[in-house]
């Protein structure tokens, strides 16, 4: 591994090592391009995780206090989690199901599609979908994923069973074991998917695509990577030409660094890249970095979410298997008949037993009831929404000023008011998940609500136009030549799909971009 040295002006510096930043970083460095990668978490492995649900939710959670606000259930349900974000290298990537379906062609043309749909800011993509599906095929054969370019599905568990066959009687007809960055055999000098479940807690045989034990060691090989683990970036620093020249950084034991660079990648996940950005003001950009027009931190999308849950009189054992394999897609349209824009999945989900009543299970379930629940664990299945939710520039992320971290520095803060168009979407999807269940005997059903954002996107989004959004097409920020952004900040609009094949998408993407303008001395 390279050591750059902290006044060196040529580094490329990345802040943040997950599905945007940790492949930014391998593919620059294998082009031959210095990158100095800051990581604010610590560095875990195969063998160090753990499968205490507890133990592992401390292990790789960003534990940073934030706050939140607005009519969504979040507010009252998880006010001091409103959005679970990994603090770890390897960033979400550590944590994620593996799931990788597609955005869809019309939801990047989401403005021309739906409309003017009030209450809203819908922009479409400032990119050409068939450009895009090119960056999908190279980062799909890059992660593996199942039931594409000729990789086998992975094997259907019982909880995928249930879902298949209450489906099918309901009329759904494109339901399968999904689209999932995880091995079905040994592939890509890593394990295969034994089945064991459990997967947001680190997968223990490396199946689950991560940038932690795939594209940073890589880019270790190659010579040209400096990771710095727990170094938590606090501020971009910029010259008197408006361009980005230094990161401000504290290690893990409170000391500070200044970071010379050539150029900077902000790749922190949709919150915290929002929230360095407006920690970086200067007289030039008094409301923050790449700022001017107030965009930063605006339009943030968390995804349409919520647990359906059914109970059986037999055993399922939701918790054997993977935990996303499975998938229904029918409802991944935009049928204005049905009530609302956009469409949705219905995937399954699976939570171990502590986390149900805290994560799963709506608070105004309790006593005799939330009985009933725990007791049938071992003959429940459960699946959960992903929908796309609407862009408001009312929706963002703030600085709390009268909260701070250990820093000293204020928090983020989340305000989200829940369009009526992603409640409608809710509630018919809660209506369509308890019939798949109802149509093969559930004897109960339940659904949660809106659960802590997974799913962090748009605070920085991309735009043609500088006055609708903070970068360009390349990630290019319209303020400063020489910041990018690396991560989910930059979907335009969220689309209905899990994102985190978008993101490394769009940073294959960039890479090439960035390799391209270095050589040509542009930047």
């Amino acid at each position: 591994m390279a050591q750059i040295a902290h006044d060196d002006s040529n580094a490329v510096v990345i802040i943040g090592s997950g599905a945007g930043g940790g492949t930014l970083a391998h593919e620059l460095t294998r082009r031959g391009i210095q990158v100095v990668l800051l990581e604010a978490g610590a560095r875990q492995s195969m063998a160090s995780f753990s499968q205490n649900p507890g133990e592992a939710f401390g292990q790789l959670t960003w534990l940073d206090p934030r706050t939140t606000s607005g009519n969504w259930s979040v507010r009252e349900d998880y006010p001091g989690l409103p959005s679970w974000t990994a603090k770890t290298v390897g960033g979400t990537t550590v944590h994620w199901t593996g799931a990788t379906p597609r955005i869809s062609p019309w939801e990047v043309r989401s403005r021309t599609t739906y409309g003017a749909v009030d209450g809203t800011s819908l922009i479409d993509w400032p990119i050409e979908y068939s450009e895009l599906l090119h960056y999908y095929e190279l980062a799909e054969k890059r992660m593996f994923v199942t039931r594409r370019h000729g990789l086998p599905g992975l094997p259907a568990s019982n909880h995928f069973k249930v879902m298949y066959n209450g489906a099918k009687r309901i009329g759904y007809k494109r339901v399968h074991t999904g689209h999932l960055a995880v091995n079905t055999s040994p592939m890509d000098d890593r394990g295969m998917c034994i089945q064991q479940g459990f997967c947001v807690q680190g997968c223990k045989t490396g199946a689950k695509w991560s940038t932690l034990y795939t594209e940073i060691p890589r880019a270790e090989a190659t010579g040209n990577l400096d990771l710095r683990v727990q170094c938590h970036a606090t501020r971009i620093e910029h010259g008197p030409d408006g361009r980005a020249n230094a990161v401000i950084y504290r290690d893990a034991q409170g000391n500070e660094h200044r970071q010379k660079a050539r150029l900077v990648c902000v790749a922190c996940n949709s919150v915290e890249t929002a929230r360095l950005l407006l920690l970086s003001e200067s007289a030039q950009f008094p409301h923050g970095l790449a700022n001017s027009t107030d965009q930063v931190g605006r339009h943030y999308c968390r995804h349409t979410a919520g647990f359906i849950w059914g109970l059986f009189d037999k055993p399922i054992h939701m918790w054997r298997g993977t935990t996303l394999s499975g998938i229904i897609e029918d409802e991944t349209k935009h049928d204005p008949k049905r009530g609302f824009a956009g469409g949705y999945h219905l995937e399954l989900a699976a939570l171990d037993l502590p986390s149900l009543p805290l994560a799963g299970i709506p608070h105004t379930v309790w006593g005799r009831d939330l009985g009933f629940f725990m007791e049938h664990y071992d003959r429940m299945a459960g699946m959960l929404i992903n929908g796309e939710d609407m862009p408001r520039s009312t929706n963002r992320v703030t600085l709390n000023r009268d909260v701070k971290d250990r820093n000293g520095l204020p928090v983020a803060h989340i305000h989200i008011d829940e369009h009526s168009n992603d409640t409608a979407m809710r509630a018919h999807a809660q209506r369509q998940g308890r019939a798949v269940y109802e149509a093969v005997g559930a004897i109960k059903t339940m659904v949660s609500r809106q659960t802590p954002a997974t799913h962090n996107m748009g605070t920085a989004r991309m735009s043609k136009d500088p006055r609708d959004g903070v970068c360009n097409a390349h990630g290019r920020a319209h303020d400063v030549p020489n910041l990018y952004i690396s991560d989910g900040s930059t979907l335009s609009t969220p689309g209905s799909a899990n994102p985190t094949l978008t993101i490394v998408a769009l940073a294959l993407r960039q890479a090439e971009h960035i390799s391209k303008e270095l050589k040509a001395q542009n930047i």
